[in-house]
């Protein structure tokens, strides 16, 4: 890790972003006891409190954010859906929850799963810290999702080209890898949300991962030795074999452990449909069996 690109994160982390999200946050720590909280995802850049806010909530290893033993320590994060009033209005949220140690072992890439320095090399603040160790281990494992995305885009993007193109090659190909659903052209949309950060992001992110390059201008060209080019091809290509199946596994996961997942799809459905689901002590524990019920009485709202 650069002292550059240790500044660069922590700037980004220190970043406030609504005060009623960091309430959120500090809410949700004080709940499970977290080490730190991150905020991040469409609201940090919109500012649009009406939708779904997205926290990583990072735990102590001795107070783990699950109790459902051998597979939830394998399949993180544990996810749930949390609502709280908050300066007079009702705050929604998608809440991840994982320990920080594992948090930070797969930003460093010491895990064959990619979701976690792909979503951290994004904007994400700081909402809460317990202390500053914390804040410092948060900020040490997102310098590292940075170096990891960092030489993942080196090996997966073009000879040369600006830093935005490739940004974007790394995103198109975390995506597929993940069997994420995203429209076409999703990866120019989240840099443009900020262009200049990635600019000025990847040159440091390549620093601090010990890639060699050159800039002359806008175009960049990484000067790869054979033998880093042969180990990171190698490597992702066992990152893409098991991208879809860790996926598969925790979308099957998530049917049946997701916290709450009940009233987020009915939230979901009534912002969407304006067709009202209502909750009943039945439905909110059984989620999945609730869902053909649900869809049927959105059916039958369109054909009035």
């Amino acid at each position: 890790m650069s002292p550059a690109l240790a500044d660069f994160v922590a700037r980004q982390l220190a970043q406030p972003g609504p005060a009623a999200a960091r309430v959120f946050a500090e809410m949700l720590a004080r709940d499970c006891g977290a080490r730190a909280v991150l905020f991040y995802g469409s609201i940090l850049r919109t500012g649009d409190l009406e939708g779904v806010l997205d926290f990583y909530l990072l735990t102590d290893d001795r107070t783990p954010g699950s109790r459902r033993g051998w597979i939830a320590k394998r399949l993180w994060p544990d996810v749930s859906f949390r609502h709280a009033e908050i300066e007079g209005r009702t705050l929604r949220a998608k809440v991840a929850t994982m320990p920080l140690s594992t948090f930070a072992a797969a930003a460093a890439d010491h895990y064959l799963d990619t979701t976690i320095w792909t979503r951290f090399v994004q904007p994400s603040t700081l909402a809460f810290a317990a202390d500053p160790a914390a804040a410092e281990a948060v900020r040490d494992a997102i310098c590292a999702a940075c170096e990891t995305a960092g030489r993942y885009a080196a090996t997966l993007g073009p000879a040369e080209g600006r830093a935005a193109d490739f940004w974007q090659a790394l995103f198109r190909r975390t995506y597929a890898a993940e069997l994420r659903v995203e429209k076409p052209g999703r990866e120019r949309e989240i840099i443009g949300f900020d262009p200049g950060r990635y600019d000025a992001l990847l040159p440091l992110a390549w620093e601090g991962a010990g890639v060699p390059f050159t800039i002359a201008g806008e175009i960049l060209q990484p000067k790869l030795k054979p033998a880093q080019s042969r180990r990171w091809r190698m490597a992702w290509r066992r990152r893409q074999a098991f991208g879809r199946p860790l996926n598969i596994a925790r979308l099957v996961k998530a049917a049946f452990t997701f916290e709450g997942a009940s009233r987020y799809a009915a939230w979901k459905i009534q912002r969407h449909t304006g067709v009202v689901v209502p909750m009943t002590p039945w439905r909110e524990r059984h989620p999945v069996l609730a869902a053909p019920g649900a869809a049927w009485r959105i059916w039958r709202a369109r054909q009035r």
